[in-house]
């Protein structure tokens, strides 16, 4: 029996189920995505270019602390889901002061 046709003979009027989309951002920018759950490795690879290894992707949790994701770690996505990524390792100055800002004692 062909996708058309019902038991009774009679056209299948029926649409075929659409692929689910998901609303997400990703560093304030909008994405499309189709996949109910995702890894942080697949999230990483939205944006183009993909997010690099020197960038850590998070999770905005309304009301509450951020969720760091994990390339393995499984997603289950929703609309209206925000990420953003930050730097992995923030190195900051010696002393406090910026690099590069030497002083000479008078």
């Amino acid at each position: 029996m062909s996708n058309e046709q019902v038991e009774n003979g009679e056209k299948d009027t029926r649409k075929p189920h659409p692929e689910p989309h998901f609303e997400i951002q990703i560093d304030r920018t909008h994405y499309v995505v189709t996949m109910k759950r995702m890894t942080g490795l697949e999230l990483r690879h939205v944006p183009t270019p993909p997010i690099g290894p020197d960038r850590d992707l998070f999770e905005v949790v309304p009301g509450g602390s951020d969720r760091k994701i994990g390339d393995d770690e499984v997603v289950e996505i929703r609309n209206g889901l925000r990420f953003f990524t930050a730097p992995a390792q923030i190195n900051p100055g010696r002393d406090g002061r910026a690099q590069g800002d030497r002083r000479v004692a008078s």
